[in-house]
């Protein structure tokens, strides 16, 4: 309800002038009830009239030029919101200093105001009582400008979320937390107790009237006090309960929570720093999802935690290497869409078969790819899960029917780690496996199974999978002084045979007389 108030209000054209208006008047009306209360009026004589009617007219001019200033305001600070934009930077600052720009004034109407209403009343009531009278109408117009400032403060709140997108994290003195809370404190309890003073103080009050208004000027501190608590404490809880569950929310990963900012005081930086801080994980995000779908999640954890620095070790990895069959013939004969979109499934099949068994698809080389188990993450078997992925790549590629593949695998020590320089670092592994692999690849392709494994790799895997491969042949690897024995996979009819064969013992018949 009071949200919609507030918005009414800033709307409307004659609504800031209608809130000022309604603020002047509220300390015109203390002021007032309390000279009545008080015996002051009484005290007037035959003269009450007269000093009375000179009295208001200041109030009313002054009314009147409050009203015309306050209708210009709303032009001068509110025209943005009029036009339907955005505030420009500039006015968007100056909004910020709208508050304290009508408490200003608001005290340079009242005070002029406050000097003549005492000297005219100063010709009716007895001297001992100017004093009186000229502190009454003082503390009313401090209690009147204090009032404006916490109502115009909260008038404008809603266009913060707007104006924080214009100027960013900002803040202004007069709305900070500790201003407001210095400005409360007087509206609500300095103003109504040196007011109640100032009645208790006057020589010529008779005691009931003195009663009479120290019952309503603490009733008075009692209302105020309570709204501007009030007030105040919504104002500081409500924010801060938002920025717990905005930051509950970021805690449990959820990044996109947004908190609109409601002030340009430190709660309004506050808020505005949540965002930041969600936008700028976002980001973050976004790039270590980018950075991984370039060079691996690992490697992109690696990189992350571990800095700029050129780093590496020597392991003992298995490299798998993939390769197509007739790569040249194939892109030369299809459109290069058609070929890189096949070749995009096949790579998709390799990044899922290498990841889902634990390992890093390091890089792709055109039509290849090369497969890295061990590194950066070390595994305890590193070559079962490459074996399982060779045989789950080539199995489904072939399912596939678009293309013909080779694939090497072979094991040894490498360095794996980051190569280049401090602007420019790729992680690469280096060593005579990811070579070896290479060369087994190019002969795999004319295989049948089309699957070269070194024996090395075999001899590391678990006996249950190097059950499923055989001795193919030796060969002489290109650029290489040694032969190198090449293993390939059983067929899965073989394979069920040869594990049939070995579960069954064999039983001596009886001899038949």
């Amino acid at each position: 309800m009071v949200n919609r108030l507030i918005l009414w209000a800033l709307r409307i054209r004659w609504g800031l002038s209608l809130v000022v208006m309604v603020c002047n008047l509220s300390g015109l009306g203390v002021i007032v009830m309390e000279l009545w209360l008080s015996g002051f009026l009484s005290r007037l004589g035959p003269e009450w009239m007269t000093a009375t009617t000179q009295t208001a007219i200041y109030p009313t001019l002054g009314a009147l030029a409050g009203i015309w200033l306050a209708v210009r305001d709303r032009s001068h600070y509110f025209g943005w919101l009029d036009a339907g934009r955005k505030p420009t930077e500039a006015e968007a600052r100056r909004l910020l200093n709208l508050p304290m720009a009508i408490t200003l004034r608001a005290l340079a109407i009242w005070l002029p105001g406050v000097v003549i209403a005492t000297v005219i009343f100063a010709q009716a009531v007895p001297t001992r009582s100017i004093a009186v009278v000229g502190a009454m109408f003082a503390l009313g117009a401090f209690e009147s400008a204090g009032f404006t400032l916490l109502i115009v403060d909260r008038l404008i709140r809603p266009t913060m979320p707007t104006v924080a997108s214009v100027l960013g994290g900002t803040m202004h003195w007069s709305s900070s937390v500790l201003n407001r809370i210095v400005v409360s404190w007087i509206v609500s309890g300095a103003m109504p107790l040196l007011m109640l003073i100032t009645v208790l103080a006057d020589p010529v009050a008779a005691a009931g009237d003195r009663i009479r208004t120290a019952v309503y000027m603490s009733l008075v501190g009692l209302v105020v006090g309570a709204i501007a608590t009030a007030t105040l404490s919504r104002a500081v809880a409500l924010p801060l309960r938002m920025l717990r569950r905005a930051l509950d929310r970021i805690a449990r990963g959820d990044l996109d929570v947004r908190v609109p900012v409601g002030s340009a005081s430190e709660i309004g930086r506050l808020e505005h720093s949540v965002n930041e801080l969600a936008e700028n994980l976002s980001e973050r995000e976004r790039m270590r999802d980018m950075f991984g779908r370039h060079v691996g999640t690992e490697v992109a954890a690696r990189a992350l935690a571990g800095g700029m620095d050129l780093t590496g070790d020597v392991l003992v990895v298995t490299a798998l290497f993939v390769d197509v069959v007739g790569s040249v013939a194939l892109s030369t004969g299809l459109a290069p869409r058609e070929f890189v979109a096949k070749l995009n499934r096949l790579l998709s099949i390799v990044v899922a078969a290498t990841e889902d068994n634990g390992g890093l698809v390091n890089k792709f080389e055109g039509d290849a790819a090369l497969c890295i188990f061990g590194a950066p993450i070390a595994l305890r078997d590193n070559a079962t899960p490459a074996l399982r992925a060779a045989r789950r790549i080539r199995d489904e590629v072939a399912a596939l029917g678009e293309l013909d593949i080779g694939i090497g695998l072979a094991r040894g020590s490498v360095f794996a780690g980051d190569v280049g320089t401090d602007t420019r670092l790729e992680f690469t592994v280096i060593g005579d496996a990811v070579n070896e692999a290479a060369r087994l690849t190019t002969e795999a392709k004319a295989v049948p199974r089309r699957i070269l494994v070194s024996r090395s790799v075999i001899e590391a895997a678990s006996s249950n999978e190097s059950a499923g491969w055989e001795l193919y042949e030796t060969l002489l690897l290109r650029g290489r002084t040694q032969t190198t024995d090449c293993w390939t996979d059983i067929a899965a009819d073989r394979k069920a045979d040869a594990v049939r064969e070995q579960s069954v013992s064999p039983v001596s018949q009886p001899e038949v007389s």
